[in-house]
């Protein structure tokens, strides 16, 4: 199905408007994952930190204020439906919604040249923001985008393996736990670990990024896969990092686990950490415009 000139501009106007939303509503099953880790946290200063964690939501709520400093480098996942669409364009609207939100709602400027570390003053520049295109014919007439801005605190943290198929499923975990023990509080924990596995050195890292957007108490339709999120959530946080690198019973809100088929002699492993804020927001645009936010 066609689309008309204008879609491109809601599909610009949506993408300000999640990237902006993202960094000021922590999605509902985060919430609640917050509130049931401080019911049940044994330890002292892990439940102080957990009920400051609340608190910081209900002001920047009430205040109608960003939940935390970091605007995060903007990541944009966008599905795109059976749809006649120019990708040349959607990839221009996202930028210019990004740019104008970080404009106009006076955000943060995170994005700099790597090398000179020159500020581009709007969050945009060369392949910025970051956006993933995938194909999915299920979304039928439809284009789905969702926003992750990714703060770097929990991004440094983030890790890659390229691991050797004998290392086998106990290499993974090491990996996964490793990685986390060596994050300790600096990626502002309890984390949510997005865990890829298989595919190649480029598609496992994004196989773990997507990981962390799928909602906290879902399970991998995977079986080998949920096995695992609930072998390595349980372990953990057996770790004791605790909320923030405190201590406490909750490192971790949840691990998340993502898998795409490897090559017989690689085991590719990554690890994407994000913070307790959970960051995303999403919508899906109609060929006609239409648009329906998610959540």
């Amino acid at each position: 199905m066609n689309v008309s000139s204008s879609f491109y501009e809601v599909v610009s106007s949506v993408s300000e408007s999640l990237y902006y939303k993202a960094l000021k509503v922590i999605p509902t099953d985060v919430v609640r994952k917050i509130k049931e880790a401080y019911e049940v946290e044994e330890e002292e200063l892990g439940k102080k930190v957990l009920s400051t964690i609340l608190r910081n939501i209900e002001v920047a709520t009430k205040r109608n204020i960003l939940v935390c400093q970091d605007t995060g480098t903007p990541v944009y996942l966008v599905e795109v439906g059976d749809i006649d669409i120019s990708l040349v364009k959607l990839r221009k609207s996202v930028k210019d919604g990004v740019r104008n939100a970080t404009l106009k709602y006076h955000l943060r400027p995170n994005m700099v040249h790597p090398i000179s570390r020159v500020n581009t003053g709007d969050n945009t520049g060369q392949n910025s923001p970051v956006i993933h295109i995938e194909l999915n014919e299920a979304l039928e007439d439809k284009v789905k985008i969702v926003a992750i801005p990714k703060g770097s605190g929990s991004e440094n943290m983030s890790s890659l393996a390229m691991l050797r198929p004998a290392d086998g499923i106990a290499g993974v975990k090491k990996f996964v736990l490793e990685t986390v023990a060596n994050a300790g509080g600096k990626g502002c924990p309890p984390y949510i670990v997005g865990v890829g596995i298989g595919g190649d050195f480029e598609s496992v890292t994004y196989l773990a990024k997507k990981a962390i957007i799928r909602p906290l108490g879902s399970r991998s339709k995977d079986l080998e896969a949920s096995k695992l999120e609930r072998e390595l959530f349980e372990a953990v946080n057996m770790l004791g990092v605790g909320p923030m690198g405190l201590g406490g019973r909750f490192t971790a809100l949840g691990v998340n686990v993502e898998v795409a088929e490897t090559h017989i002699s690689s085991l590719p492993v990554a690890v994407n950490i994000q913070c307790w804020r959970g960051e995303r927001a999403e919508a899906e645009i109609e060929s006609n415009g239409e648009v329906h936010y998610l959540e």
